[in-house]
């Protein structure tokens, strides 16, 4: 693991004699080799499949393993969208003349080598490559048991146009000892690591956040809420919460909770469990819930669950001050969003909401690096600092203090 770090170090230094018109190019090979290399990508992914299908893995996990040709192509067109975005090193973020005539100039640097742990989604092998490169970072990769073919095929080729550009293939590495034991190992390698980005299970999170010296910036679960307000357009917000919920259950920006003003709670309720029954929702309830449609309690436990699957918690809250209050007790500081037409009620609930993404009027499946224009994502981070929310390729910057004196001496 040590010389395997090593390695990965020594290459960082090369990203930064890169062109950011160089870096577009080989992205686009990169996007390229993948449409290419379909099949043999497919091939592997069925692999995956059919080991998962043995092993019994949720359908959660299945359908983010799933890999078929439009999903790959996705996954190009992410890497051309990373392209197009703008250089995001050597930028000039800001700059002043001390007094004594120091030019100080605050510049944006890469942030050296990134280890990134992963559960499921082979896309996460392409986006994250994509960003640390544009970025340029070396990339350190951890994907999970259940997609090691997909994530080896996936890597295999966008290493092979590294390696036909004369760069080192360490640029985008898979680690070399996959089990628990190396993942102990590369958290605690801070001499060669500078940040480990874990995104999966609850499981996954704690125990990186707890056991690593390298600094983390962690992929928390989603325990995402949508507050149906007394203002609402009801048929507005039937469509968004069918959306948060069903569109992509096993996502971590699904919906697990529908909050329901209690003013409205006996009317409406009725027409939201008629959409999802139609959609096969498997619905809970609190008691008041209880007392307007027919469905299974919904106890302490399931309001901090994150399903991951087509099952919905439904709780009758009061008034926006309820849904704060039940956000903030049980929210992982992921995506909220309110559902209402009183401008007042909406901003109220924006500045009170402490999670990463607030939405009014809208779905919490946005909250997304592509669809925030970031081109991917290398996770969405539910840290405070340093990066939050959908972590694209500023977030894997940082900065430095570049000093231009004419003998100045203190």
């Amino acid at each position: 693991m040590e010389k395997f770090l090593q390695e990965a170090k020594s290459a960082s230094r090369v990203l930064l004699e890169l062109s950011g018109a160089d870096k577009n190019r080989i992205l686009r090979e990169m996007a390229d080799a993948l449409i290419n290399n379909t099949a043999e990508i497919l091939k592997a992914n069925a692999d995956d499949m059919a080991d998962g299908k043995r092993n019994s893995l949720s359908s959660a996990l299945m359908d983010r393993l799933f890999l078929d040709e439009a999903r790959i192509e996705a996954m190009a067109v992410a890497l051309r969208d990373i392209a197009s975005l703008k250089e995001p090193v050597g930028r000039v973020l800001d700059g002043w003349v001390t007094e004594n005539g120091l030019k100080i100039e605050k510049v944006s640097i890469p942030i050296g080598v990134i280890g990134i742990i992963y559960e499921s989604r082979p896309n996460v092998t392409s986006d994250t490559a994509g960003l640390t490169f544009k970025s340029s970072n070396v990339c350190v990769l951890k994907g999970g048991k259940e997609a090691q073919n997909s994530n080896e095929a996936i890597a295999k080729v966008l290493r092979k146009v590294l390696k036909d550009n004369s760069l080192p293939e360490a640029l985008i590495s898979l680690i070399p000892d996959a089990s628990r034991e190396g993942v102990a190992k590369l958290i605690k390698m801070d001499r060669y690591v500078d940040l480990i980005v874990p995104r999966g299970g609850e499981g996954l999170i704690r125990y990186v956040s707890e056991n690593a010296s390298v600094p983390v910036v962690k992929h928390d679960k989603g325990q995402c809420h949508t507050y149906v307000d007394r203002d609402a357009d009801i048929d507005e917000a039937i469509a968004i919460a069918i959306n948060a919920k069903v569109q992509r259950p096993g996502v971590c920006n699904a919906m697990e909770t529908l909050l329901v003003d209690e003013a409205i709670a006996s009317a409406v309720l009725p027409k939201f469990k008629e959409a999802f029954d139609a959609e096969h929702t498997e619905l809970k309830g609190d008691e008041k819930t209880q007392k307007c449609i027919d469905v299974a309690h919904a106890g302490d436990s399931d309001f901090h669950t994150e399903y991951l699957a087509n099952i919905l918690n439904i709780r009758v809250v009061d008034g926006v001050d309820g849904a704060i209050e039940h956000i903030v007790e049980y929210g992982s500081g992921h995506s909220e969003a309110i559902i209402t037409e009183n401008i007042t009620t909406a901003e109220k609930f924006l500045n009170a909401i402490d999670a990463a993404a607030v939405y009014v009027n809208a779905s919490t499946r946005f909250t997304d690096g592509g669809a925030f224009g970031f081109g991917a994502e290398v996770g969405i981070s539910t840290n405070k600092l340093h990066a939050r929310g959908p972590m694209g390729i500023e977030g894997l910057t940082t900065y430095k203090f570049k000093i231009y004196g004419s003998g100045q001496i203190r």
